[in-house]
């Protein structure tokens, strides 16, 4: 009983710090801020770890995992609590001070966003005063039924006026539905998206050549979505430049908008993985917002921020050779989900997104790569990360039964910026077959391939490589994501039936 004491005295003051940041408009509350602290200290093979088992669900095991570590220092607290009171107060006490601490280490803090946690930490601090205050004389008779009955009913009521507390501040804090209605209203050219000629080979089951937006990949360190409204939203392009811009979305947007498709991939991909994703993006070119600064000759880096204080550096000369790097505004047609970076994000060719995708961006700031070490590459990932050329195998999938005969093996490969010039398929230890390939508008998106393969019964393993319009071969050799993307030949096995 004095464990659910603790975990009720808990629920209480979590409820109560998300209650008052719904009301406050604050997005720090401690379980996201714990859950953010710990992305931001842990080892990189553990964040790569986390990514290769759960994908884009990392951040509910996260945020469920925090809550878990929560509740079980929360139930030995008020074990504690009932055995020496001062000493579990102290414990609880220490849980909160821990909490405000993750609030105040996030990049973005303010000294209003403690007071949520301040609060809550607060509040559970009477709440398991006084419950562990009746604990004990519940415990002493063992035939105090009554007690006990009386005892349980108050911690169920504790810990509903903690679910309580927690769904009103989610519900107050509903910035969410104010962006919603801002992303709403943003205003943009009413064309519908067209697939270029011949860009989708049509293969059963496999991956489509353009991905929708609602399962595009997502990888980042946000566990609370920074929301951002159009209309409150600015950009400032500073440092080492003639003058300094401030661009609001208006202004952003009159610059003018072009249209691009662009494949995109999180250097956390492994071989074969699904982090990757092509799109219709449109946006205003990066280096004519660059061009109204003026950026400084000896420059050869952009430090850009997020609203939540992540920043990547980006190579100066990639965003100003005359690829398609964007800040773009919209995505398949729509305005940018708010998942994807809503109001604005950065979009750049031939990148990994670690240095050059940022999400929300709000501050880019020209410089030199001695002066400055963005979120990743402080954490043992490369500073510059140009994509590697890559294939993958859809259909069939691994360990998937197929009829003896003709059957399609088919998927994607790419080299953004670069392009793809051929893709090849190998059966077991046979000869490498060349695929058939798909049209492409530019060099800067993925490029379906299919070949068809005479299957005879058993158990094969098909391999796929593919060659970048540039020459170069893609690596047998294999290599994890870090510190700058992995490598290797994709490899499914397949048992064909007789």
């Amino acid at each position: 009983m004095p464990a659910l004491a603790g975990i009720a005295a808990a629920a209480l003051g979590l409820g109560v710090a998300e209650l008052v940041a719904g009301l406050l408009g604050r997005t720090a509350t401690p379980v996201l801020a714990v859950g953010e602290a710990f992305i931001d200290r842990v080892p990189t093979w553990l964040k790569d770890l986390a990514v290769d088992w759960f994908g884009t669900a990392d951040k509910a095991v996260l945020i469920g995992g925090v809550l878990l570590v929560f509740g079980a220092l929360s139930a030995g607290i008020g074990v504690l609590a009932s055995r020496n009171r001062s000493a579990g107060l102290f414990g609880a006490a220490a849980l909160g001070a821990i909490a405000a601490l993750a609030v105040w280490s996030r990049p973005d803090s303010t000294t209003g966003d403690l007071l949520p946690t301040i609060v809550g930490a607060g509040v559970s601090l009477i709440a398991l005063d006084r419950l562990t205050a009746r604990a004990p004389a519940v415990e002493v008779g063992t035939d105090d039924a009554d007690g006990r009955r009386t005892f349980m009913r108050i911690v169920g009521l504790v810990a509903g006026l903690g679910l309580v507390a927690f769904f009103a501040g989610r519900w107050l804090g509903g910035r969410r539905s104010a962006v919603e209605e801002s992303r709403e209203a943003v205003a943009l050219p009413d064309q519908p998206v067209v697939q270029p000629p011949g860009v989708d080979l049509g293969v059963d089951d496999a991956e489509p050549w353009q991905t929708p937006n609602e399962v595009f990949y997502r990888i980042d360190t946000a566990l609370a979505v920074p929301l951002v409204r159009a209309e409150t939203w600015g950009l400032r392009v500073h440092g080492m430049v003639e003058r300094e811009v401030s661009l609001t979305f208006d202004d952003l947007v009159a610059i003018g908008l072009v249209e691009r498709w662009v494949t995109l991939t999180c250097v956390s991909n492994e071989v074969g993985g699904d982090l990757a994703g092509n799109a219709l993006w449109a946006g205003v070119p990066v280096a004519d917002v660059l061009a109204i600064a003026g950026p400084a000759a000896d420059a050869d880096a952009v430090k850009s921020t997020s609203a939540d204080g992540w920043t990547a550096g980006t190579p100066l000369d990639v965003l100003t050779d005359g690829r398609d790097a964007l800040f773009a505004v919209a995505m398949n047609g729509e305005p940018l989900p708010v998942e994807h970076g809503f109001p604005v994000r950065m979009v750049v060719p031939g990148l990994y997104g670690y240095v050059s995708a940022t999400k929300w961006v709000v501050d880019v700031e020209v410089t030199r790569f001695a002066d400055f070490k963005a979120y990743w590459s402080t954490r043992g990932w490369s500073e510059r990360a140009p994509i590697k050329t890559a294939s993958r195998i859809d259909v069939p999938r691994s360990g998937a039964s197929v009829n003896a005969g003709r059957v399609a093996v088919a998927g994607v490969a790419w080299a953004q910026h670069r392009g793809i010039q051929a893709v090849e398929v190998r059966v077991d230890d046979g000869p490498w077959q060349r695929a058939q390939l798909a049209e492409v508008p530019s060099t800067d998106t993925w490029r379906q391939w299919v070949w068809e393969w005479e299957a005879d019964p058993g158990d094969h393993d098909l391999h796929v490589r593919a060659t970048s319009a540039d020459g170069e071969l893609q690596t047998e050799e294999e290599a994890p994501p870090a510190p700058d993307g992995a490598t290797g030949w994709h490899r499914v096995n397949v048992n064909v039936d007789a």
